[in-house]
């Protein structure tokens, strides 16, 4: 008798030690879960920063390749490059420098460029042709008035800056 209560003995302890045991892991598996997912969330954050960093990068290395593909001696010469290629140069009125203004890292020049007669579409390639030209180019403002001779002409008055690194 003494040996059946032993074995009962051993066997219900076995089952509460296997028991303890399940609730355990039980416990262990769900702080992985949490953890699994609190790490599943810091990887999509990653991504979208990822993603965000090579927009940028992109972005800069554009800038950078800009800046070294042209050598400018100012913003009239600039002005000028961009409306030969154009072939728009007897169409530019005037080109006045504007200024200089120190930053950081750069110094940019501004002139304002007074162009008569052009029509809308090359208006737009005049456009085009200041965003990706060779150099950092950037349209301050610009104001578009139809040329009193003939309205289906524009008259475009534009500050244009020339940045340059120093």
């Amino acid at each position: 008798m003494n040996m059946k209560v032993d074995r009962r003995l051993v066997i219900i302890s076995g089952f509460a030690l296997l028991s303890v045991l399940c609730l355990i892991l039980f416990e262990v598996s769900l702080s992985m879960k949490k953890d699994r997912n609190a790490l599943r969330s810091q990887e999509k954050e990653l991504f979208v920063l990822a993603d965000e960093y090579q927009g940028l990068k992109r972005t800069v290395d554009s800038v950078e390749g800009k800046k070294s593909l042209t050598k400018v001696e100012g913003i009239v010469q600039a002005v000028d490059e961009v409306f030969r290629s154009l072939g728009l140069n007897q169409k530019v009125k005037s080109v006045k420098s504007a200024g200089t203004r120190e930053k950081k890292y750069a110094v940019e020049e501004e002139a304002d460029v007074v162009v008569e007669k052009v029509t809308m579409n090359e208006m737009v390639n005049i456009l085009y042709k200041i965003e990706h030209a060779p150099m950092i180019l950037s349209v301050k403002k610009t104001a578009v008035k139809t040329s009193f001779d003939n309205p289906s002409l524009l008259n475009v008055t534009m500050t244009i800056g020339l940045i340059t690194p120093k």
